[in-house]
């Protein structure tokens, strides 16, 4: 009840409409019960023996009448009540999705990490859609027998006490057997909507690695995954069915045995002359209509269990909280200059282990200054530029932008003034233009070009037919490497950061790439403090100030010429890279569980 209150509560912006709706469905149903009662004054008037040919036809003609009129007015709220209901079902499913999309957004990056897209998606899609259906029409539908149940009950024991009490003896089993049923299945319908999001999970993978698939021929396995896990939810399925299939006969079933008693034992009042033929004929059609309601009942139950199964992933979604906390009165950041300093810190990922994947960093970044990043995979700098942003926060010891912790700042004001060009670029499925305009969404087409330009890419995009108006395809699989780390650039100077982080922005390209790469991240550069993860030491030599990274400690750090100099692990890297050796590189401590 608890889930479905909360779920109900989405219901408040459009309480007029639910108003609207839950009267059109009281007096819809109101008029269905009236329908039998008219036909039992009729009958009861036509065949009773005082009453002549003449009166009983004109009692016929009034009571066609009344019954059109009677239909007219429940077919105008029955539309009410389907227009009414159906529009409140949509509104309420777009605001839940907005509403649960909304806040995947403010949670924290190892959220992500931790769980599968396909299995996100799929609580967006699939889950949502099963409590639409609860929404739309389930809550007419519950209103709606409700009150022809309890109504036609309390008609039914004006008509005949004795017989209603007859009736209602098939009312016990059925509610017994949908408490039983209810439970069960509402533990498979959940167990059901894991098991689509698992293999939606794993569709959404080899989707977006279809190259990889495809590279490595591993079509059929990938289709043997994926029916996999169909073939688990499909069995999750068949259990939901054959437990619906037991519970809606053994109703009916109950239901219909009962209406045989009543009319059994009506047909008995009736010869007895205790009960008129238009009363059992009138109860009869009620019992059907509470009949009917009662089966509707097992229905209605069966679906609202799938929509507290589903909107229980929903919520858990909703109930995340984000492992990065906003401050309760942020500071504000004011013309900021961009030194960035680390004070002691250490790190651990939350989920891997209990080793430090940084230890005791310090390292001061004065403003405008460019910091190279060197060492092995798996050393811990992708993980030190990480806390910049704030995707993480330092186990201990604290980051600070000009002399204040990071974590008294509010985090949009923090990252706006930080630009990130990664190895793997991702770019939107959507125009060049659109993509660049990413940086700053208010800016000019003239900002965009005058970004494109400055990053080098200009040239290219203007040889596209549609020019800034090409789309990019999904991750931006229509471009080359280079063309896609160009547009990154040219984002991240629409930006226009104090604090920039490119990690390992060259490795992925030609020379030739890299050369125009290169010119387009000097010009990005220029005037902000520069983090710079590179494995081809070429690109740092110009560096202000060079940290060597070997398991998540900082070992040397110096210029170019002062590493070179001490002959140490640097001297050893450059070496190894420009003169050809041959030998193998030290292993200098690695941790096998560091990650980058």
């Amino acid at each position: 009840m608890g889930q479905l209150r909360r779920l109900l509560a989405y219901t408040i912006p459009y309480r007029g409409l639910l108003v609207v709706g839950m009267v059109s469905v009281a007096v819809a149903g109101a008029i269905g019960l009236a329908f039998p009662l008219v036909i039992r004054d009729l009958l009861n008037t036509a065949f009773a023996d005082s009453v002549a040919a003449d009166s009983a036809r004109a009692a016929l003609n009034r009571t066609a009448v009344l019954l059109f009129g009677l239909m007219a007015v429940q077919a105008v709220f029955n539309y009410l009540r389907t227009y009414s209901l159906g529009k409140l079902g949509e509104a309420v499913v777009a605001d839940l999705r907005t509403s649960v999309f909304g806040h995947l957004l403010t949670l924290g990056v190892s959220f992500f990490e931790a769980r599968k897209t396909g299995e996100i998606t799929s609580r967006l899609t699939s889950d949502i859609a099963t409590v639409q259906a609860a929404v739309s029409q389930a809550l007419a539908q519950l209103l709606n027998q409700t009150i022809t149940l309890v109504g036609g009950v309390v008609v039914l024991f004006v008509l005949e006490a004795r017989l209603t009490l007859v009736m209602l003896a098939v009312v016990p089993p059925v509610v017994l057997a949908a408490a039983f049923f209810g439970r069960r299945l509402r533990a498979v319908s959940t167990g059901f909507q894991d098991t689509v999001a698992a293999a939606n999970a794993d569709a959404e993978e080899a989707i977006a690695g279809i190259r990889v698939v495809k590279s490595f021929t591993a079509e059929p396995l990938e289709a043997r995954r994926y029916a996999a896990s169909i073939e688990r939810s499909f069995a999750m399925a068949m259990t939901r069915v054959r437990l619906r299939a037991l519970f809606t006969p053994a109703v009916i079933m109950a239901v219909f045995a009962g209406l045989g008693v009543v009319l059994w034992y009506g047909g008995r009042l009736a010869i007895a002359g205790s009960l008129q033929g238009g009363d059992l004929i009138a109860f009869l059609l009620i019992t059907m209509f509470v009949a009917g309601s009662i089966g509707s009942f097992t229905g209605l139950w069966a679906q609202l269990q799938e929509s507290i199964g589903a909107s229980r992933r929903i919520f858990e979604l909703l109930d995340e909280r984000s492992d990065i906390l906003e401050p309760a009165a942020p500071r504000e950041l004011v013309e900021p200059r961009g030194v960035v300093a680390f004070e002691n810190v250490s790190f651990r990922y939350h989920g891997r282990g209990a080793g430090l994947v940084l230890t005791d960093i310090d390292l001061r970044a004065a403003a405008g200054e460019v910091v190279a990043l060197v060492g092995p995979s798996g050393a811990g700098k992708s993980t030190i530029v990480s806390l910049i942003p704030r995707f993480y926060d330092p186990t201990a010891g604290r980051v600070t932008l000009d002399g204040v912790d990071i974590r008294e700042l509010s985090v949009s004001d923090l990252r706006s003034q930080v630009g990130i060009v990664p190895q793997e670029t991702l770019l939107f499925s959507g125009s060049i233009e659109e993509n660049i305009r990413y940086g700053d969404p208010e800016a000019s087409a003239d900002d965009v070009r005058a970004a494109a330009i400055a990053a080098d890419a200009h040239d290219f995009i203007v040889e596209f037919p549609d020019g800034y108006a090409t789309t990019v395809g999904e991750r931006g699989v229509k471009l080359s490497g280079g063309q896609r780390q160009r547009i990154a650039i040219a984002r991240a100077l629409l930006k226009n950061p104090r604090i920039l982080i490119l990690d390992e922005a060259t490795s992925s390209v030609d020379t030739r790439t890299e050369a125009h790469i290169q010119e387009a991240l000097l010009r990005l550069m220029e005037g902000r403090t520069s983090f710079v993860i590179a494995h081809r030491l070429s690109t740092i030599r110009n560096a202000d100030r060079i940290l060597v990274i070997d398991g998540g400690r900082i070992v040397e750090r110096g210029t170019h010429d002062e590493l070179i100099a001490r002959g140490g692990v640097y001297h050893t890297l450059y070496v190894s890279q420009f003169k050809g050796q041959a030998a193998p590189l030290a292993r200098l401590d690695a941790q096998p569980d560091a990650m980058a």
